[in-house]
Parts: structure tokens; sequence; C-alpha cells
């Protein structure tokens, strides 16, 4: 069974023209290439890969430091390819899925955000509506954990005790994410345990046997099973969906013969991605890297997914996707303007446009580039999702970069794990030199409410005007925008904004900080992001101004230790790869500290 509906893609203001860049594709024989690639690794194994003599062994493998190829990352299209044993595994998931139907009414998902952030979307979209309701765990701050489980016992009506009894905790991280992932596992079983329920009857993992994760979840008792349906684990790096155990398994209450028929996408809709990625590398290249994505209401619930998805692999470095604009043209400068950064990706499945028809008009009217890729009306959402992974290859190939390494995550997680490490001889992550650097740095302006600015990761000769807070950090962002070193925004918060609900009030505040400050007054696009898990897309691009936002109140213990070092890590990362970073501190993750940051943001604002 294959999804016969047509993809289009439709290129308004592609100048100068990528078509150019999109016929190398079938001029290279590049599908052809990469599954010749995929073949001798399964066949011979990765030892026969050699990166000297092949483009695209460099291209879609991790290469060690003594030039062997260690993991392929083109395996994650091979679900999709022809001759694969779709029905097998759809056969497979749901023998599973029967044995625990009927007793699991909760599913938490814990790890790396890039394996599990696939399950926020299918919800979002409406996927998982039937069987159990599924909850993110990506982060080892207690308040975390304190709202999913408030949310499970509201959901089923049973208190703790009872509600872990039909809890079924997946485990899911590579092998940068396995530490702290492993300091979540031990969270929760001592949870588990505290509430009369054995940890390892609850819990499974999904992990390459040989990877730490699996070696210590396996000397815990819990079951190890392959993230890969074909037993190729190491391929299913960030964004294995939507052909992965954990994706089948979460979606078992849908036709999955259909969706595995939306992922397999033919040659035709292979380089209609590939065309895609050919506009957005030639607007990147023209300073247009700033990607405002649109969605239609139906698939609007992948858009962060969809954001993730590219910039897991490409690290904001050319591209970044800005999610949750409401289209103003208001709020955009205009596209002549030199400072323009903007160009525009719509989404559309056929009779459910992304935005209103006349709104499109004006965009085009105005000059700016835009991309209207179109779904078929009955195109399931991994269609959408595998078009994704290879317009996500298409555009690094096109830069001459490897799709299957992660190194922004690399960095981030190798300075976290290091602060971590030496805060277990040193008392704790606030003992430590890097916390005592933040806490102590004299480049630092308070304000009302217990909001304080710091910017001392600023490059040296960038001082604060205003008269407080709120109009010195509007002023340093604005040097930059006039500059035009600034080209977006992001504002992260370390901490839950997605179960509790201050933590929602939280993301309403800093959104409307977002629109009121970034968007209305400056002209340029933010993003708002909940990061308590380090990941690459906290590294903002090269012209992105990152503000981070930290409650001082995190707990205490090992998970508390291990957000603060995330942290401190994505501060060191984005210093060391000379991007701009500042933080706000409230009191706590409260209503009252989201109500101050609402107040700060409308005063930044104000001041400009």
């Amino acid at each position: 069974m294959w999804y016969k509906g047509q993809v289009k893609l439709v290129l308004h203001h592609d100048e100068p023209s990528s078509a150019h860049l999109a016929a190398r594709f079938a001029e290279d024989r590049v599908l052809a290439k990469i599954q010749a690639v995929d073949s001798k690794a399964r066949r011979k194994g990765l030892e026969a890969l050699d990166p000297v003599r092949s483009e695209l062994v460099r291209a879609g493998t991790e290469i060690d430091g003594a030039g062997r190829v260690t993991r392929n990352g083109y395996a994650q299209f091979r679900p999709a390819w022809p001759g694969a044993r779709t029905g097998e595994w759809l056969d497979t998931v749901q023998a599973e899925v029967s044995g625990w139907k009927g007793k699991i009414r909760s599913i938490v998902w814990v790890g790396a955000s890039s394996l599990i952030d696939d399950k926020p979307a299918y919800e979002a979209c409406g996927l998982l509506a039937k069987g159990p309701r599924h909850y993110v765990l990506d982060s080892a701050e207690q308040g975390r954990w304190a709202a999913v489980l408030q949310a499970i016992e509201r959901r089923t009506r049973r208190q703790a005790a009872e509600a872990l009894k039909s809890t079924l905790v997946v485990i899911a991280a590579d092998e940068e994410a396995a530490p702290r992932t492993l300091i979540l596992v031990e969270m929760l079983a001592k949870e588990f345990e505290k509430h009369g329920v054995e940890a390892a009857a609850n819990f499974v993992a999904m992990a390459p046997p040989s990877s730490s994760l699996a070696r210590n979840c396996t000397a815990r008792g819990i079951r190890v099973a392959e993230l890969a349906l074909d037993n190729d684990s190491a391929a299913c790096w960030g964004n294995g969906a939507p052909l992965t155990r954990a994706s089948l398994l979460a979606l078992a209450g849908v036709d999955l013969p259909a969706w595995a028929a939306g992922a397999r996408l033919d040659e035709a809709q292979i380089h209609t991605a590939w065309s895609l990625s050919a506009f957005l590398y030639q607007q990147a290249a023209a300073g247009r890297g700033m990607v405002t994505l649109l969605m239609p209401e139906s698939l609007r619930g992948a858009s962060a997914w969809t954001k993730q998805a590219f910039e897991a692999s490409l690290g904001q470095a050319g591209v970044r996707l800005v999610n949750g604009e409401p289209g103003r043209l208001a709020d955009y400068p205009a596209a002549k303007d030199p400072r323009a950064s903007r160009s525009f990706l719509l989404v559309e499945r056929k009779g459910e446009p992304a935005v209103e028809r006349q709104k499109l008009a004006l965009l085009k009217r105005a000059g700016y580039p835009v991309a209207v890729v179109q779904l078929a009306a009955d195109a399931p959402l991994s269609a959408w999702m595998q078009f994704v992974h290879y317009a996500v290859f298409g555009l690094a190939w096109l830069r001459g970069e490897n799709f299957a390494v992660r190194p922004a995550a690399g960095l981030c997680s190798a300075i976290a794990e290091s602060i971590y490490q030496n805060s277990l001889f040193q008392g704790g992550v606030e003992r430590t030199p890097d916390w005592q650097r933040f806490r102590d740095s004299i480049r630092v302006v308070k304000w009302r409410a217990g909001v304080t600015f710091h910017y001392d990761r600023m490059p040296c000769g960038v001082e604060a005007g205003g008269r407080d807070a709120a109009s010195a950090y509007a002023s340093i962002l604005k040097q930059f925008a006039d500059a035009g070193v600034v080209g977006g925004g992001e504002l992260v918060f370390f901490g839950d904004m997605r179960y509790a609900a201050a933590g929602r009030k939280i993301r309403k505040a800093l959104e409307r900080g977002a629109a009121k400050l970034f968007r209305e007054r400056l002209k340029l696009p933010c993003d708002v992001a909940e990061r308590p898990a380090v990941n690459e897309t906290t590294l903002g691009s090269g012209r992105c101004f990152t503000t981070l936002v930290l409650p001082w109140k995190l707990g205490s213990g090992a998970g508390a230790d291990s957000v603060r070092a995330q942290f401190l890590a994505v501060q060191a990362a984005l210093e060391k790869r000379v991007r701009l970073v500042v933080v706000l501190t409230v009191k706590d993750a409260s209503e009252a500290s989201a109500k101050a940051l609402e107040e700060f943001f409308r005063a930044a604002a104000a001041s400009l």
C-alpha cells in the first residue's frame, strides 16, 4: 500500500532562482546513491563504507576520529523504501499493544526531546484521542514530574498509588542524552516505589542493546527493546519518526497501514522535498534564513516537531524556523529592506489553506519569498513528517554538511555533563565555579518582583543603557537589531510550561512579550520555547538573540542540579559559538513570576 496523493510545491519570489540547485539531485542520482549506501551498510556492515571515497557516506553517516563509520543516518528512510517489511512490523506492534490494552491508562515518555517530541505533535493533531493519555517528561526538575503526576491523577480520578499501577514509562534517548536520562529514570523509579508500585514492571527502554542506557536499564531489571523495528536502533537518532517502534506504539489507535503508507513517498515526491531544500538554501544564502512557518489547523500541532526536525540536524546555522506567528503583515519589515531576514513556508492540505488567500496575496504582492507546500486532502501527518526528513537531508547536502550528526547538541551535552560531574564533588551545582561566575557577575540589573537581567555573556564593550532592567534589556537588544546583527529572537524557559497551570501562564507572558517587543516594536521574528533539557534547538542561529529565563527555585537534589548544569551549558555553548545570549531570572515558576515577566516585557517595549 502506497500513499498516492500528490505533493505540490509552488514558489513565489524565488530570487535568485533555486531551480539549478534542485536539478542537481536528479543529475547526481542522489536518491539511488543513498539507497545504495544504506544497502551496502546493511549487507556488508558499516566497516564496508568508505568516507574518503564517497561524498554521500560523509554526508549521512557518523564517523569517528579514526575515520570509521559508526552510524548510518540513511537507515531512518529505510522503513519506507520498497521492500521494507512494513506489514510484519505493524503486526509486531499490534501484538505488543494487545499485551497492555485495557491495563494502561497513561504513558509517560522519558528521555531526549528529539526522540519523544513527536508525541505532543500526535496529540495536538488529534491522533491520540483513543487509548491512553500521553505525557512527556524531558526534565528532572521536580516541578515537571509533580505537574505530570497531578495531571494523571485528575484524568484517572485515582490517587497516585493506584494511578501509577496503570502507567507505562517509556524511556528513549541517544548516547548523548543518556546521562541526564538516567537521572530521570532514577528519580521516577524512586517515585513509583514510594507509592508501592514496582518500577521495573512498568518501565520499558528503547535503545540500542550496546548503549549505556540499555545496559543501565537492564541492570535495573527494566525491559529493553529496539527503537527501530528492523533492529537497527543506531539509525534512529533524533526525530526518527514516523516509523519507529515508539511512534507506532503511540499511534496504536489509528489506522497504522494508512499511516505507514503516508510515509512512503515516491521519487517525484522526494524530489519535491529537495526542491524545497534548494529554495531554503538559496534564501538563507541571500540573508533570508528566518523562515516563518505557517500550517493549516489540522497540522498546526506539528509545527514544533517540524522546527525540531530541521534544527536538530542543521543547528539553525543557515535556516531557522519560526513558529506561532499570526502572519500579520504589520509585524514584518519591508521585503526590500536591506535588513529583512524573512522568508515564508506555508504548508497546506488541499482545501485547507495555511492562511487566508487574501493574506497570501498580500505576502506575494509585498515581495516576500514564499514556498507553498500543498499536500493531498487525505495525506496523513506521516507524509509531511517524511517529506520534512528528506528536505532536511537535502538542505544539509547542498551545504556540504552531515545531516546525521548534531555537533551543537554534542557540545551542550559535553559541557553539561562536565559541570554536573564536577557538582558531585563540590556538593551541588551551586558550589561549582561555573554557577558562582553566573551568580556573582556585576553585569546584572535588578527589576521589581524578583526579575533580574543578567548580561555577563555579552561581548566586551556592550553596556546596558536605560534607567532600569527592562529598558537596559531593550537597549542592548535594539543596539544589535539596529546594527543588523540580530535577525530574530527566542525566549527559552527552563521549566514546565505544558502541564502546570502557572507554567502555562508563564508561556502566555513570554508569547505576549515576543509579540509586543520583538514583532511589533522591532519587526523581528521571535520563538517561545520550553527547554528544560539541553538540545540543539536551544542554540539559536548566528543572528538570533537568545534570552534564557530561569527560576531560582528549582528544588534540590540530582534533578535540580541537572537542570542547572544544562542551563549553564547552553550559555557556555552559545558563547563558544559567538552567539548572543542574556538571562532573566525570576523567583520561581509561579503565577506571580508570570505576571512579573509580562510587566517586564511590556516595560521593555514601552522604552523603545
